[in-house]
Order: structure tokens, then sequence, then C-alpha cells
């Protein structure tokens, strides 16, 4: 049975705040190396969504349709394009390295960021929308297999994002309760988007939908991509990094084999 999309931003909003309150209730945020275990898998999961399913069925749906071929592949870096200049523009994803730095300032006295706080803040509270376009317009795209790999890889991902909010957002606020809302804005960005895509999407054309998932897929790729290169090309831990990402593409990959293999694939249009 189809999980109804209020479901899916249920468990996407329960993830993120279970992830983004623990560094700031608990003292898990001494260990950055599991999270930067968690994070590799995370983002070689989330590589393979957007190679495997999201790309593939958004060029499905597109591919019905009268719309330029060019359009595809523009769809898909006008996403990695929008991550990209929001990065450079210093409403930037990457909390990871500042959870890193952060990490590795042991004995040393605090040094605040200032509004670039709360540009990462909305940068990642974009992202995370992005993420709700993706699961929005796979639910709306009827695909029951789609809506779920997508979901898995966004809930994977979800977490250590949020941790590494979390931990960001606890070194940077002056109070425990600015740290909280810093989370539960974050949260409640991809639920919110998955309602507001799913109503939005769900009435429109197929090829609109396709083109909404490969945006997505764009998204998909930049993220993943930050989340990573910094560690890969640290000569200390670029093989494990490496390594993790790899275990993340195997993970996703079997589980769409598998789901392929037991019928669970079959499309609906």
């Amino acid at each position: 049975m189809q999980w109804t999309p209020f479901a899916y931003a249920a468990a996407v909003l329960i993830i993120a705040l279970i992830g983004g309150l623990l560094p700031i209730f608990s003292k898990m945020k001494d260990d950055p190396e599991r999270l930067k275990q968690i994070t590799g898998i995370a983002a070689g999961i989330i590589i393979a969504s957007a190679m495997l399913v999201v790309i593939p069925e958004g060029f499905d749906l597109v591919s019905e349709s009268n719309t330029e071929p060019l359009f595809y592949g523009g769809a898909i870096l006008a996403g990695f394009l929008l991550m990209l200049i929001l990065e450079g523009s210093g409403i930037g994803h990457a909390v990871h390295e500042e959870h890193h730095e952060h990490s590795e300032d042991h004995g040393h006295s605090h040094v605040h960021h200032g509004p670039s706080g709360w540009l990462l803040v909305l940068g990642l509270t974009l992202h995370a929308a992005t993420d709700g376009l993706a699961i929005g317009a796979a639910i709306a795209s009827g695909e029951v297999a789609v809506s779920a790999a997508v979901v898995l890889a966004v809930l994977i991902h979800k977490a250590p994002t949020a941790f590494s909010l979390g931990v960001f957002s606890l070194h940077e606020r002056e109070d425990r309760n600015s740290s909280v809302t810093d989370v539960i804005i974050f949260s409640l960005a991809t639920p919110v988007m998955i309602i507001v895509a799913f109503n939005v999407l769900s009435g429109m054309e197929e090829h609109l939908i396709g083109m909404a998932m490969l945006f997505s897929a764009g998204t998909f790729l930049y993220v993943a991509t930050v989340d990573t290169l910094p560690d890969i090309h640290n000569p200390e831990t670029g093989r494990k990094a490496l390594m993790h990402v790899l275990i993340g593409v195997v993970v996703l990959t079997s589980i769409m084999f598998t789901a392929d293999a037991t019928g669970f694939l079959g499309h609906s249009h």
C-alpha cells in the first residue's frame, strides 16, 4: 500500500528532529568519525538514488511529451547550479565541514561566524526544501517504488545533515533554545515542501512532474559530492571516505535490483 504524502512528511520530520536534537541534548557530538562514516554512506545512497531512480524516472515521464531533449539535461543542470550558486553566495550547505572544523578547535576560544551562521541555516533549509520537491514529485508520479527509493535516500541523508546542523548551531548560538529553533526550522522545510509539491504537481501533466524530478536529481548530485569530496581529497581520510560512499552505492543498488527482480518496480504509466 502506498503511503500518503502526510505519512512520508511525518517520517522525514521525525528523523530530522531526532538527528538535529541529539547533539543538543546528548554527548553524541563528541564522535565526529562516526558522523563522517554515516555522511559518506548517505552520500553514496543519494548518488545511486539520483542515477538509478530519479533521473531514469524523470526521463521516462518527460520523454512521453514533445519536450526538447536538451531540456532534460538542462533541468538536472539547473538543480546542480542552483546549489552551486547558493554555496558561492555564502548560503551554503556544507555544514559537515563546519562541524569538522569545530571538532578540531579544542583548546581554542570559540570563534563565531556571525551572520554566516544564519546563512548556513538558510542554505540547509533551502536544500531541505529541494528534498521535499523530489519526494513530492516522486509521489505525484504514482510510482510506489520510486517514492520509496527517494524517501529512503532522503531519510538516510537527513539524519547526519540534521546532526551536523545541531552541532554547528550549538557552537554558534548564545543559548540552547536558539539551536532548537534552528533544528525545527530545518526539520519542517522538507515535510512542508512534500505536501506543497505533491498538491501542485499531482494535477499537472506527467512531463512537468518529470522535469521537477530531474531538477531534484541535480541537487542530489551536488549535495552528495559536496558532502564527500573534502574527505576524499584528504590523503588521510580519502580511502575511508571513498569506501563509505561505495558502500552506500552498493546498498541502494542491491535494494533496487532486488526490487526489480521481485517485480516491485513495475510501472503504472
